[in-house]
């Protein structure tokens, strides 16, 4: 079913936009977590005439293009989010986010799909790179900030990182281990294949002596 995404939504769209999803998935995830809302002909007509708007704001030539590009290459975008004590954000910092925070503190309109970044989840500098036009790209220096304190050092955010990583647990040497006792060995499956293939000799050769 076609629905209206009224957050990014990691794999599935950006903010706005209409994607086709199965049925199960919309009326089960989601729905229920304000994700997404069904994409009425009306809702449609209206995320059309949204795009159109913002549309008209984008550069048309490439000298508009590199006047908004040394705008932004001036720009310094700070977020406010709230981060665990390894730095890790609860939620995350998205491609929507930074455009709407560039149209807030700028009034400059960028594509949404042109922001050459993934959800940022940790706290830290960023250079978020947007094409703003053909063969016209500007990186936009990020801060990600924890909600009412100050951004550490590059030496602090790589040590809070690497203490995160030491904290995870081994799952995944003991998931694979689970599997190979849950799997027959490349050995057991010869073996197995050649106590089948004996059996049916066996059974081909009763068959033949009672003939």
């Amino acid at each position: 079913m076609d629905v209206i995404l009224l957050k990014d939504v990691e794999k599935v769209g950006l903010r706005g936009e209409v994607v086709s999803v199965a049925r199960g998935y919309a009326r089960n995830f989601l729905f229920p977590r304000s994700l997404a809302q069904e994409a009425t002909d009306a809702r449609v007509a209206e995320v059309r005439k949204r795009d159109a708007e913002r549309t008209r704001h984008e550069a048309k030539t490439a000298e508009q293009a590199q006047s908004i590009a040394d705008t932004l290459a001036k720009t310094v975008l700070r977020f406010e989010v709230k981060a665990g004590p390894t730095g890790s954000l609860f939620g995350s910092v998205t491609p929507t986010d930074i455009a709407d925070e560039l149209w807030r503190t700028r009034k400059i309109r960028v594509d949404r799909r042109k922001i050459g970044v993934d959800n940022i989840k940790r706290i830290g500098r960023y250079d978020v790179p947007i094409d703003v036009f053909q063969d016209v790209r500007v990186d936009v220096k990020t801060l990600v900030v924890p909600e009412g304190g100050e951004l550490p050092s590059d030496e602090e955010l790589d040590a809070m990182a690497a203490a995160e990583l030491a904290e995870q647990p081994a799952a995944e040497p003991a998931a694979e281990a689970e599997l190979d006792e849950l799997e027959p060995s490349a050995q057991e499956r010869a073996v197995e294949s050649e106590s089948d293939d004996f059996d049916e000799d066996v059974a081909a050769a009763a068959e033949n002596a009672e003939l």
